[in-house]
């Protein structure tokens, strides 16, 4: 990973097609770095001029004396590759390439630009682009860049670092956060990303002193696990970070023939990712920013606790309606809490939210008793005060403000949100004490919820991998279910091996020896879903079995009639459980991903289901167990015995290191239904799908 300072604090720079006009592409970059302040070498490249804005213009990067950091090039693409290969032999470190008619263009477009990164690689050159609207960075006073976001004035120094794919949204959220009173550490934009992509971005960020906090925009990933490295970075310094991933696609899944593939889409394999890797997801900029915003006392609780105080009843249960919509824990203030805050105003409302009412008007004293009682009785991991004019009455903000000071002193890690209408200066001194400010008291607690999702990330960790296993190699042909059994049994996994049968007397004579009734299924590679080919019967007693082995094999045969059919399984009727389904597929970003959920309704309509990159341990297994709407049906609702968890979890962490074991030979691998028991588990059915010839040999 290169240095970040090398990209935002050059000693010098060239653009390569300068203009004399400071309002064109060629222009802009130039003029910034004239009036605001950049200290380094600056040389104009431009073959047609003497002169530009003032500076002696060179007719090439190697008419320029000395060596050169960095380059911009701003010229049309068909000169860019000879421009880069001069940047390249004057020594630049980075090279930064505006021009656009590259890979996002045509054949030839992919073609230069793959030749730009071979030279490029080979002198150890960085690229920022190509298509690329370039960087902001306030501290240096360094603006390669030709948005026209900065001609709003000097962009704000602060702690956020942005990393955008898209040049033109990524100087909106800049432009945003500048109008927010939200200064940056660094901006920068990726474009076609030959080189240089917003995940190593990211893990650039996460070292940079300068920055607490990362932005990211994200169209695409193209190296997962440096992408997921970075974000484990950001996790170890304590820098959330919030990413805005678009593109709400499931591309492939239509043509998946498991239930795993077709669940299993682009998108909630990213949001899986960044979930477990500890990245807050955010779905707007308003959100972004509001977070960004909120995260600049660095204070990030650990756990779901929230106290709510307010002047307003009807604000109270706003806000309860809220954190309850982001699954916060409204807890009540204990008993004993309440009688003493009853004591003191009889009218008050003091559970939780705690509601000071207007009787506040008449005596401030009582926020500081009120909220020094939350925060000393409540047990709360984070406050939110709703004061709405209140807070910014000019005889009124500061008292109530200096009452707030003193309910926090001693409390520096305890993140206490105010929601006020107020005019800047109120606000900007409310921030000063460091109480972050929203007029909207939801966003408040939208707010408060990611910064406690962040807590808990920094809490937990990064997750521990386990090594994947050590298997066998797949048969190279379509593998049947008695096939996927065996090789799942052998990987350790509870799978029963049941018997194959030929022939409806085989068949009777099987379900005779388990001394119960049994399932039969129909055993073919050609029929992934054997109940829709009506290949499954249940309850079958001996005397019944030649008959059903009969009807399964008529069936499978009307249901394809050019399907292999090797045979029927015998295998025990499993006990009463929870039926679960685990699965896993290859995705072609982050490798293999697992999915598990509930059986059933909850996986075909209700798509009740978790993801995690694979392979995972025991305590992420948990997790996804944990995430599930209807989780309560495996720790025994209704009165029915719980599930043995442990031993779910168990196979859960098994099966990921099994996918991992297998991600070069899989698409995707299944165990539709696993039951979950109250003593251990056991897997009714597996499958198996082999990668085709052609994506063996991508």
């Amino acid at each position: 990973m290169s240095s970040l300072d090398q990209l935002t604090n050059p000693a010098s720079i060239a653009i390569v097609g300068a203009s004399d006009n400071p309002t064109r592409i060629g222009g802009r970059p130039l003029h910034y770095m004239l009036t605001k302040g950049y200290k380094g070498d600056i040389y104009a490249v431009n073959p047609k001029s003497e002169t530009v804005q003032g500076l002696k213009a060179y007719k090439t990067i190697s008419d320029i004396p000395g060596q050169l950091d960095f380059v911009l090039i701003a010229i049309p693409a068909p000169a860019v590759v000879g421009a880069v290969r001069e940047a390249i032999a004057k020594g630049a470190r980075t090279i930064l390439i505006f021009s656009s008619g590259f890979a996002e263009a045509d054949a030839a477009g992919i073609a230069a630009q793959q030749e730009i990164l071979t030279m490029a690689r080979a002198a150890g050159v960085r690229i920022l682009g190509p298509n690329c609207l370039g960087a902001i960075s306030p501290r240096s006073h360094f603006y390669p860049t030709f948005t026209s976001t900065i001609e709003k004035g000097e962009p704000l120094a602060g702690h956020l670092g942005i990393a955008s794919q898209s040049g033109a949204y990524g100087s909106h959220i800049f432009l945003i956060c500048q109008q927010r009173g939200l200064g940056i550490s660094n901006f920068i934009t990726t474009g076609n990303e030959s080189d240089l992509h917003v995940g190593e971005l990211i893990g650039m960020l996460a070292e940079d002193d300068n920055t607490h906090a990362i932005a990211a925009y994200v169209e695409s990933i193209k190296d997962g696990p440096a992408f997921i490295e970075s974000l484990e970075m950001a996790r170890a310094a304590r820098k959330p970070v919030f990413v805005m991933k678009v593109g709400r696609s499931s591309a492939g899944a239509a043509a998946a023939s498991s239930h795993t593939a077709s669940l299993a889409g682009e998108d909630v394999v990213y949001d899986a990712v960044l979930r477990q890797h500890g990245a807050i997801r955010v779905n707007s900029t308003e959100e972004m920013i509001d977070l960004a915003y909120a995260a600049r006392p660095r204070i990030y609780p650990a756990g779901k606790r929230v106290g709510l105080v307010t002047v307003s009843g009807g604000a109270g249960i706003l806000m309860a309606d809220a954190a309850s919509d982001c699954g916060l824990d409204v807890a009540e203030m204990p008993e004993e809490a309440q009688a003493e805050l009853k004591a003191v105003l009889p009218f008050a409302s003091p559970r939780n939210p705690v509601d000071v009412t207007a009787q506040l008007f008449n005596n401030l004293s009582l926020v500081p008793q009120f909220t020094t009682a939350m925060l000393d009785r409540g047990n709360y991991d984070g406050m939110i005060g709703f004061w709405t004019s209140v807070g910014g009455a000019p005889t009124l903000a500061k008292p109530l403000m200096d009452g707030l000071k003193q309910s926090m002193e001693g409390r520096k890690d305890t993140l206490f949100i105010q929601s006020v209408v107020a005019p800047p200066e109120i606000i900007a001194q409310y921030e000063a004490e460091g109480f972050p400010c929203f007029e909207d008291p939801t966003r408040a607690v939208e707010a408060l919820a990611g910064l406690m999702q962040a807590g808990a990330g920094f809490a937990a960790g990064r997750p521990a991998t386990p090594a994947p296993l050590d298997l066998p190699a797949l048969p190279d042909h379509d593998l049947s279910e008695l096939e996927a059994k065996e090789l799942m049994a052998a990987a350790g996994l509870a799978v029963d091996v049941d018997r194959l049968v030929t022939t409806p007397g085989d068949a009777a004579e099987a379900v005779a020896a388990l001394g119960r009734k049994a399932v039969l299924k129909i055993v073919s590679p050609d029929i992934a879903h054997k109940t829709e080919a009506g290949g499954v019967k249940l309850n079958v007693s001996a005397e019944d079995a030649p008959a059903a082995f009969t009807a399964i094999m008529e069936s499978a045969k009307a249901y394809d009639p050019k399907a292999r059919l090797d045979g029927v399984l015998i295998a025990p009727m499993a006990g009463e459980g929870v039926d679960c389904i685990l699965g896993a597929r290859i995705d072609p970003v982050f490798g293999p991903v697992v999915l598990f959920g509930l059986g059933g309704i909850f996986t075909e309509v209700l798509k009740d289901v978790a993801f995690r990159a694979a392979p995972f341990d025991e305590a992420t297994a948990r997790e996804m167990i944990d995430e599930l709407k209807g989780r309560d049906l495996l720790f025994g609702a209704r009165g029915q015995a719980p599930c043995d968890i442990d031993a779910l979890a168990t196979q859960i962490s098994l099966f990921s290191r099994a996918a991992a074991g297998w991600a070069d030979q899989i698409d995707s691998m299944e165990i539709n239904p696993i039951r979950a028991l109250p003593e251990g588990c056991q897997a009714l059915d597996a499958l198996i799908l082999r990668k085709t010839k052609e994506e063996s040999h991508d």
